[in-house]
């Protein structure tokens, strides 16, 4: 038996010798430069310093993400593969947060808390509310914002693969002017503060429409005692998508006195029929601020809010 086993030991030894072994390779990625560019026809002013480019291949479920520099676009390297594009600016967005980005219809910008006013600096969480907004959370505003959603690229091997994306403006301007501000010498300070309820918490990128979840967004009002107005611009996501809500503008200020006030405006018409939701311009009048007492009278208690809600006049 043992005559008969060791032949083919020995041709075994001699098979194993004589091959030539190579590693495996378990990585199948294959990366290709293709040329990225940003075409800018619907947002010609546009001046973004950077983009970012997040690409969602059809066949995995995590996105690949490239930061480009400038305007115009760029070259990256990427597996050769079908996939969605978003792209969106990446620079002045410390405002900015993040949530489902892995997710390329769900993927949604959204602002961080506004934990004190800009003129006053008051803490947001001690200030009085219009009735029927305490519940919405306080956001600061956004800033410029331009997106853009492309599908089913292909990105071939050995082809001059061009991605072109087509950014737009997301954000809304909105502007308030107060008329004939009566006593507004009594104001204290060049700037007051305002806050506007209702206004949608974030856009989606992927679905190109602004989120469900409404939020009210401060902002500052600039005190012209010649034209006695108060007037402010800011920026904002516009209304939610579906979900109804109403707005109201309330202005928080202090007088000469010391006494704290804040007034409340009804401007839910003005709001949601503007003729132009990406422009919306807000005009009320009928703001009549007390006379600042002098140190002669009874001074109020400035821990106190006194409350006022003016019927608009137009």
């Amino acid at each position: 038996m043992k005559r008969l086993i060791l032949p083919y030991l020995t041709l075994i030894l001699v098979l194993l010798t004589g091959c030539n072994h190579k590693d495996l390779c378990f990585d199948h990625t294959h990366n290709v430069e293709t040329r990225v560019v940003f075409d800018w026809s619907n947002a010609p002013d546009a001046n973004p310093e950077s983009m970012e480019l997040c690409m969602y291949p059809l066949s995995a479920s995590n996105h690949l993400s490239y930061n480009i520099p400038g305007r115009e676009g760029g070259v990256i390297e990427i597996p050769f593969d079908s996939y969605n594009a978003i792209c969106v600016n990446n620079d002045d967005v410390d405002w900015a947060l993040y949530r489902n980005t892995n997710d390329v219809n769900d993927f949604e910008v959204y602002t961080h808390d506004a934990s004190e006013l800009g003129a006053y600096q008051l803490l947001t969480s001690s200030l009085p509310r219009a009735d029927g907004t305490e519940d919405e959370r306080m956001a600061v505003t956004p800033g410029m914002a331009w997106s853009s959603r492309s599908d089913n690229i292909s990105v071939l091997k050995d082809e001059d693969n061009v991605i072109t994306l087509y950014p737009e403006e997301i954000v809304c301007h909105y502007s308030v002017e107060i008329q004939d501000v009566g006593n507004i010498s009594s104001a204290q300070g060049e700037t007051i503060d305002g806050t506007l309820s209702g206004m949608a918490d974030g856009y989606h990128h992927g679905s190109r429409q602004s989120s469900d979840t409404p939020v009210t967004m401060p902002f500052i009002l600039s005190v012209d005692k010649d034209d006695a107005t108060l007037t402010g611009e800011f920026l904002t996501f516009g209304e939610c998508n579906s979900l109804k809500t109403h707005h109201t503008l309330t202005v928080y200020l202090f007088l000469t006195d010391g006494s704290k006030w804040y007034y409340t405006f009804n401007v839910d018409d003005q709001v949601s029929k503007a003729p132009d939701p990406k422009h919306v311009h807000i005009v009320v009048s009928g703001l009549n601020l007390p006379k600042a007492m002098t140190s002669g009278g009874l001074l109020p208690e400035v821990n106190d809010w006194q409350t006022e809600i003016v019927d608009l006049k137009m």
